[in-house]
């Protein structure tokens, strides 16, 4: 205990020296670059004193600076305090909420709403897409705005490292899967013949499995997921009555592409910048390339007069789930993802290339992905490309395939 005390304290007073010597002496970019220097000076002083690795490990989960606590994470020692330890004591809900939390994971993110696009609607999908984009960004810039740590460790286990050094509230995650949800149940009973109350009870299951797997997750407190669920409803709320006349301009609109681009693109150049590097300025700018992409895809679509979209009068039937069916979705499913997939590998390589040696870095630099300068065009252009290929190509390459 003695220990861990002075571990705090010793963080405490050096990060304290040396933001003051960074404000009068070598301002925000020299700032970055000492206390880069600091944090690896300071985890390889505490991994190699500490002869106590569940002392360690206490430190490195107690740290109260995000950035720090994810450069002690990231340290190589021994203890490998980077990956949780515990004990699984109940396998069903252990899975049941990995999964659920996978629900608000970029993968989720590039075969469910493509899925719904390809064999369902994609006027459904464009609905999802865009409230998705706007609950997200608010999401993103509130943590970063308002900066309030997740919950400590111990007492959880975080089970999840990548966005250890995100803010917590509010959670993203809950403000996805709510939106998600409950804007898909909304928009769908104009198109599709369903039961409410089913549909209804799908919509809780979903999100309220998601909202308790961050819990589980040990990445939020409950306060984090309830704000987070409370500001998607808000949001939804005072922007339902428009969604039909945001439809109209997004399709027929003249400028509808110049703004779907510029907007997103200028969201992204403006997220605040923290003294420390975090996930959420590149997630945020990846939600926004999907959303910029798949607007002006729609629109093109509308432009050209083959939206895709179901025929006849709406709403229509469920499609019956027959051999056939089953075997076109699946084969629809994977040219898709294959599609989506083989884009950003090859978008990504080619904008990272250009961009390495336009700003004449290394190409083996990966940190070089973390400044703005790189990572905000890579990220923006790569998922842009993504939004354009599902929205414009995916669709017409299930035509020649005979897919549909």
């Amino acid at each position: 205990r003695s220990a861990l005390c002075k571990i705090e304290e010793d963080i405490k007073t050096k990060l304290e020296s040396e933001r003051e010597t960074g404000r009068e002496v070598e301002g925000k970019k020299g700032r970055e670059r000492s206390k880069s220097i600091l944090y690896g000076r300071t985890a390889s002083m505490f991994t190699a004193s500490l002869e106590n690795t569940d002392c360690c490990e206490i430190a490195v989960k107690r740290c109260w600076d995000p950035g720090l606590m994810s450069l002690l994470l990231s340290y190589p020692s021994h203890t490998d305090p980077g990956r949780p330890q515990y004990e699984v004591r109940n396998w069903l809900l252990y899975f049941l909420f990995l999964l659920s939390a996978g629900l608000g994971h970029e993968v989720f993110y590039i075969t469910c709403l493509p899925c719904i696009h390809w064999n369902v609607d994609p006027f459904l999908c464009r609905r999802l897409v865009n409230i998705w984009t706007l609950v997200m960004y608010v999401g993103q810039l509130m943590k970063d705005v308002l900066k309030l740590p997740r919950p400590l460790s111990p007492p959880v286990v975080k089970l999840e490292t990548r966005v250890i050094a995100e803010y917590g509230l509010p959670s993203t995650h809950a403000m996805a899967a709510t939106a998600i949800s409950f804007t898909l149940l909304l928009s769908a009973t104009s198109r599709i013949q369903f039961q409410f109350e089913v549909g209804l009870l799908i919509a809780v299951v979903l999100s309220s499995l998601v909202c308790l797997s961050r819990l589980y997750t040990g990445m939020h407190s409950v306060l984090d997921v309830i704000c987070g669920a409370l500001i998607s409803a808000v949001l939804m709320f005072l922007t339902y009555p428009y969604w039909d006349t945001f439809d109209r301009f997004q399709l027929t609109s003249p400028i509808s592409p110049i703004v779907a681009l510029a907007l997103p693109l200028f969201l992204s150049y403006t997220y605040p910048e923290l003294d420390h590097y975090s996930t959420t300025r590149g997630d945020t700018t990846t939600i926004l390339g999907v959303g910029a992409g798949c607007s002006v895809g729609y629109w093109v679509n509308e432009q050209l007069g083959h939206t895709f979209e179901p025929q006849g009068v709406l709403p229509v039937p469920l499609p019956t789930l027959t051999a056939n069916t089953l075997a076109l979705g699946t084969g629809r499913f994977f040219v898709g993802v294959v599609a989506l997939v083989g884009t950003r590998q090859i978008v990504k390589t080619v904008s990272l290339w250009a961009l390495y040696s336009w700003y004449r870095v290394p190409q083996n630099d990966t940190n070089a992905k973390k400044r703005r300068k790189i990572e905000v065009p890579y990220k923006f252009v790569t998922y842009t490309s993504i939004g354009l290929v599902n929205s414009i190509l995916v669709n017409r390459i299930f035509v020649l395939l005979h897919l549909l």
